[in-house]
């Protein structure tokens, strides 16, 4: 791929109304004035849009969701009602959507709704039957907990303690969620016009994934694990097939890996899903498969493509498959044809207002126009359309009020050669909005976790949080981030933290070698496998004058056998068990190096978090402090792994990262 510099300023991308007051900067609080769209559902005649709108709700603290329509011309913009997961019928009068754990229609030329069903528990993966009669969807179906022998029972009026829970399940909590209910998710059927959800899928297995019908309205076609040893084998996952009407649920098919996301094609003939064959490595490629119906004459449709795919539709003339996938930092949605010849469609996908990850998502119309959300730099996610060889137009602008009157700190992409191997590594640099290249600006290396993932030229309020502050701001995609092919992706195997170290540093080089960065004021954080990398920095080298390491693992044993994915890291990332081999997961753990820190190191996690165990947070903590090293712990009360679910906490978390800087912070001289 072509390494194109390109400078992402606000102006350049989305022309705004000129401003008659002052630009002022943008500044924690805004947070609660930020909008984005999420989940874009194109009508199937392709001429409106509906989304789920997010804002903040300033008095609950709490990101809320709408359901808004709009026209493919941006004309028409209006809210429809609360609600998520927006559906279309496959001739367009109608809608399907979830809200208040329900699923409702409305009869879009009248806009009445009525309540479909009376659940006790919340549905999900809702898709309408080619006829449009029926709706097929996921739900959770209880069963008793567990239990040795019944509590005792306490007299009228007692206030005893909740009686004890017994725990035997292998996963059994979630981050974001907390202990799971006990039950298993199955699939059902619902007839649109009134009556009772039917259950489709049966057993002690999880059937979480969305099913696709066939034409004739007859199957279901979805992803589970039905093996025996599902819960151990549990990056396993098969393809089925199920009568709607009852009988007998069969395996299309048998391989080691994970086999997910089918659609159905418009004659029946086919399925498009993504997946691999597992050889147990730290990344692999999930490709675009073709098989036949019945699960034969299996083929990789996007073999010639070296990046990971997801969300197949089938256009609907059955001559290929919509797709989307990150590429250097930048999410796209792109065309299969069915000689697996790729087309790239549209860029930017994604809606963002933490940090620059990707995601995003996107609908086709019959008529192969195509919706999808859209970030850059500037804009933390705003509706788009397209068609096929066409141009793709932005037509909403959900948060030009507010950044009518803000500066934003220009966002630049950057590439430099690893230290290591020579390898090129991508990375943004954010510069504080009176940015003056005559003077030296403290740095912040701020590092994606996963360490899977990858961030790119996306909205980040924390990144231009950060720039406000007067820091200037270096993010990238070290080894190890997805983007740049299934080999880079996996340098990590076995090897993690590894020379993604020297490929940070490099960057930092890099910035330093650009005139405006002081050297004697260099700060590093990061969450997740960031916080990791940040505490593995502090051991390997003295460089940076104080660093934050957000939401960290410390040790690997203890995060193995403790976190909510306890079981995800077995010979992927660490050889052999832990019991069996501790070394290596003790070689990897930042702990290991704690007695070399000597950087002020604040460590910042929420409570709730499942994923890192705060537990993880005190370990470092502790032994920093016994060393005389100067630390804290911020704990966020009920933060899961996620600190910006509430938008209070996500100002908190970077304020409390910048003042950690300021303590340590000397001011800018010229040059």
């Amino acid at each position: 791929m072509p390494k194109i510099t390109r400078v992402l300023a606000l102006a350049g991308a989305l022309a705004l109304p000129a401003s008659t007051n002052a630009q002022t900067v943008f500044e924690s609080m805004d947070v609660f004035q930020l909008e984005f769209a999420a989940d874009p559902q194109i009508s199937p005649d392709g001429s409106q849009v509906v989304y789920v709108r997010s804002s903040m709700d300033i008095m609950r603290d709490r990101v809320r969701s709408e359901l808004w329509i709009v026209n493919a011309d941006g004309s028409g913009h209006r809210r429809l009602g609360d609600g998520g997961s927006p559906r279309w019928s496959p001739d367009g009068t109608r809608l399907a959507y979830t809200a208040g754990g329900q699923i409702h229609l409305r009869w879009m030329d009248t806009g009445e709704t009525a309540t479909l069903t009376q659940l006790l528990e919340s549905p999900s993966g809702i898709r309408w039957s080619p006829d449009g009669t029926s709706l097929a969807f996921n739900m959770l179906v209880p069963y008793p907990p567990p239990q040795l022998v019944a509590p005792p029972k306490p007299p009228p009026g007692a206030e005893w303690a909740d009686p004890p829970i017994m725990e035997d399940r292998f996963k059994n909590r979630q981050d974001g969620v907390g202990y799971l209910d006990f039950g298993f998710h199955h699939i059902f059927v619902l007839p649109v016009d009134g009556g009772t959800p039917v259950q489709v899928t049966s057993g002690d297995f999880q059937h979480q994934s969305p099913a696709a019908w066939t034409p004739d309205g007859a199957h279901l076609v979805f992803s589970s694990n039905r093996n025996a040893n599902w819960e151990r084998d549990f990056r396993n996952s098969e393809l089925y097939i199920a009568p709607v009407a009852g009988g007998e649920i069969r395996a299309l098919t048998d391989r080691n890996g994970p086999d997910r996301g089918p659609a159905v094609s418009p004659d029946g003939q086919q399925i498009a899903f993504v997946g691999y064959e597992d050889r147990v490595r730290t990344y692999q490629l999930s490709r675009l498969w073709l098989m036949n119906l019945d699960g034969s004459g299996l083929r990789a449709l996007s073999a010639g493509l070296d990046r990971s795919v997801s969300s197949p539709v089938w256009a609907s003339d059955g001559s290929g498959v919509y797709v989307q996938y990150d590429d250097e930092g930048n999410s796209k949605v792109g065309f299969v044809a069915l000689d697996g010849q790729v087309e790239e469609l549209a860029g930017d996908l994604g809606a963002v207002y933490a940090r620059p990850y990707g995601g995003g998502s996107f609908s086709v119309a019959t008529t192969g126009a195509f919706a999808l959300n859209q970030s850059r730099p500037h804009n933390p996610g705003d509706v788009a359309v397209g068609i096929r060889g066409g141009a793709v137009r932005q037509i909403t602008a959900l948060n030009e009020d507010l950044f009518a009157g803000k500066t934003l700190g220009e966002v630049e992409e950057i590439w430099w050669d690893s230290s290591f191997d020579g390898h090129p590594v991508q990375g943004w640099i954010v510069k504080p909005p009176d940015f003056d290249p005559g003077r030296r600006y403290p740095l912040v290396l701020e590092i994606h976790g996963g360490p899977i993932s990858n961030y790119g030229d996306r909205f980040s309020a924390e990144m231009q949080l950060f720039a406000t502050a007067g820091y200037v701001v270096l993010y990238a995609n070290p080894r190890g981030s997805t983007s740049y092919g299934e080999e880079f992706g996996d340098l990590l195997y076995h090897n993690y933290p590894g020379e993604d170290y020297d490929d940070l540093m490099s960057g930092v080089d890099a910035m330093i070698a650009r005139g405006y960065v002081d050297e004697d004021n260099l700060f590093v954080t990061g969450g997740s496998a960031g916080g990791i990398m940040t505490a593995w920095i502090v051991g390997k080298t003295d460089r940076f004058r104080a660093a934050v390491s957000a939401k960290p693992v410390v040790n690997w044993i203890s995060k193995t056998l403790t976190a909510d994915n306890w079981y995800g890291y077995y010979h992927s990332r660490y050889e052999g068990l832990p019991w069996e081999d501790p070394e290596p997961y003790w070689k990897f753990s930042p702990l290991s190096l704690a007695g070399n820190v000597t950087t002020p190191t604040l460590v910042l996690t929420g409570a709730a978090d499942l994923r890192t165990p705060l537990s993880e947070s005190y370990q470092l903590f502790h032994a920093l402090k016994f060393q005389g090293i100067d630390t804290a712990v911020v704990r966020l009360p009920g933060a899961p792994h996620f600190m910006g679910r509430r938008p209070s906490q996500l100002i908190s978390k970077v304020d409390n990262v910048i003042a950690w800087f300021e303590k340590y912070r000397t001011h800018p001289t010229t040059n």
